[in-house]
């Protein structure tokens, strides 16, 4: 199949284009043949007639964490809420469909077809597709090359084969490229937002961390989440609800037996902070030499807005941001960082203080910054660019934001499985945290928009959710309110601990039946129900395996050679150990 796309093997202005194929991988140099500096933009890299049918099923990833899309050759749709294009604002082309970082094709009649970057070392990977063609192009950004200069440009990778075997062997080459920021272990712990958003204080803190003590959970990180400080960008800086200071919290936590996990939103500010009024030069840069307000090009931001984007290509902006992280985990023995919002860095909008680099080339100096000062700390990547973040972070959030209704279990549940195969090859998969559990709480969402949640959640929609967090075979984060916690919820925390740390491989992309082998011997199998209707499941299995429910313990009939669960509840789950 990889035949079928073509190079573009030469451009105007002097550019040649040079490529190389080594098995299912292509690489690129991008010369100047000329005698005078060019700027690039857009590159195509190779380029193919469309291969399928109009309503052939497409999977493409986003250029942003929040951002997947789904649909056909013919049309793409969102499969989230916030689109690269409508929310962050990012340039698309009319009439045709746009996908960064990978796509896979599903024809009817032949095995899926996966085109994707397999490198993000300088420029970002668009992947464009209508009924006509497929392109994969390079965002130049308007650098210039030199005369008689030649630039390396991004690695492609095609392959055609089963679902599983093309992910695994795509996310195989990646880390060819770009080596894993591994982690010696899945992190386990509780997190604030989703029971006090931005209302955080010391005493909530205080009470969830006696409460897992006092019900004997394994929960090892607890993670002070945003609200603690006054404004984004001052991270020393405290509301009255940290009178004594977050330090003081952290040192607590420690003397406790358990580890201080914090937020931080290291590469933006607002408009308040001392940050911004008292080093303005710090920050990228509009068409007129000011600070760039964010709302003006993408997005502003969801709280405290309109943001400002730190330059990390500005020397003392990386020293202030080395500052922060050191402080954090030299004074407050602070070992894991959530960080936020920062795609911010990688936006393609502004002029920043080095005009040579990219915008994934100024992220990553920022992350460089972070991982040089925060010691072998867990860094946890959040509302952050995909395919630059690879080998910066050890954890990254592949969902948005976990809350208490259906809808948005069933919403995180299909983001999270079209990343399952990244988990323990990319990163460690956080899948958000676990609720089990109604409660009235303040919910402000990516988009700003604060509401007034009051839960009515019933328990296979809960348990539904807990299934979730099992299969996605990545990190285990409470977050709900611990000390009011019931007996059977603690129960079925405690099933969730330590993680199984083995992601579940579906058959299709319906996602509605997975395994996860454990062991030689061990296995287990997840079965969701997404839809709004019973149905019936018939699973086929060894009929010399035992089998019973994770969550009830219930033993399972094997012996015709198959699981049969009829009249499977709407909004329902089960997790099963298979035995041999």
């Amino acid at each position: 199949m990889k035949s079928l796309f073509i190079p573009k093997e030469s451009y105007q202005n002097g550019l040649k284009l040079n490529t190389s194929w080594q098995g299912n991988s292509a690489t690129f140099k991008l010369i100047n043949t000329s005698k005078s500096e060019v700027t690039i933009n857009d590159v195509c890299l190779l380029t193919a007639k469309m291969m399928f049918s109009p309503d052939t099923p497409v999977y493409g990833e986003g250029f942003n964490m929040l951002s997947q899309y789904g649909g056909t050759v013919k049309e793409s749709y969102l499969i989230g809420s916030f689109s690269d294009y409508s929310h962050y604002k990012l340039p698309k082309p009319e009439g045709i469909n746009q996908v960064y970082n990978m796509a896979i094709f599903y024809p009817k009649d032949k095995k899926p077809l996966l085109v994707g970057f397999s490198s993000c070392h300088r420029f970002t990977g668009k992947i464009r597709f209508n009924e006509e063609k497929i392109e994969l192009l390079i965002d130049g950004e308007g650098i210039k090359i030199g005369a008689g200069e030649e630039i390396p440009l991004e690695e492609i990778f095609i392959i055609e084969g089963e679902r599983n075997e093309i992910l695994n062997a795509f996310a195989d080459q990646i880390t060819k490229n770009h080596k894993r920021n591994a982690f010696p272990e899945i992190p386990t712990g509780w997190c604030s937002w989703l029971v006090y958003g931005p209302d955080i204080t010391a005493k909530n803190i205080y009470d969830n961390l006696d409460a897992i003590k006092e019900k004997c959970l394994d929960l090892k990180y607890i993670q002070i989440d945003d609200g603690y400080q006054r404004h984004w960008g001052d991270w020393f800086d405290f509301t009255d609800k940290f009178e004594g200071g977050v330090k003081k919290v952290c040192l607590d936590i420690k003397k406790k037996g358990f580890e201080p996990a914090i937020w931080v939103a290291p590469f933006v500010a607002d408009k308040d902070s001392e940050l911004f009024k008292n080093h303005p030069d710090w920050f990228v840069k509009d068409e007129n030499g000011a600070p760039l307000d964010s709302s003006t090009v993408s997005f502003g931001g969801w709280r405290c807005a309109p943001w400002y984007i730190l330059d990390t290509t500005h020397p003392k902006a990386l020293e202030y941001v080395k500052t922060v992280f050191k402080t954090m985990h030299n004074d407050w023995k602070i070992n894991y960082f959530k960080l936020d919002a920062i795609v911010w860095a990688a936006l393609p909008f502004g002029t920043r203080y080095d005009k040579t680099k990219t915008s994934v080339e100024a992220f990553k100096m920022g992350m460089q910054a972070i991982n040089e000062s925060a010691g072998n700390s867990f860094i946890l990547g959040g509302n952050s660019p995909m395919w630059p973040a690879i080998g910066m972070v050890n954890g990254m959030r592949v969902t948005n934001d976990n809350q208490r209704g259906f809808y948005q279990f069933k919403q995180i549940g299909i983001e999270c499985f079209n990343r399952s195969w990244q988990h323990n090859k990319l990163w460690i998969n956080d899948p958000d945290t676990v609720l089990l559990q109604n409660q009235r709480v303040s919910v402000v969402g990516p988009d700003g928009k604060e509401a007034i949640k009051e839960g009515s959640v019933t328990n296979d929609e809960f348990l539904f959710n807990a299934v979730y967090t099992m299969a996605s075979g990545g990190m285990v984060l409470s977050g709900d309110d611990i000390s009011s916690l019931t007996d059977e919820n603690v129960t079925a925390l405690k099933k969730l601990l330590p993680p199984v740390n083995v992601q579940a491989e579906f058959d299709d992309t319906t996602f509605t039946v997975g395994r996860a082998k454990i062991s030689e011997n061990k296995e287990i199998l997840y079965v969701f129900n997404f839809e709004d209707t019973e149905k019936d499941i018939f699973v086929k299995v060894d009929k010399n395996v035992e089998a019973s429910d994770v969550f009830s313990g219930e033993k399972i009939d094997t012996s015709l050679g198959k699981i049969e669960i009829s009249g499977f509840k709407p909004h329902s789950a089960r997790a099963i150990i298979l035995e041999r």
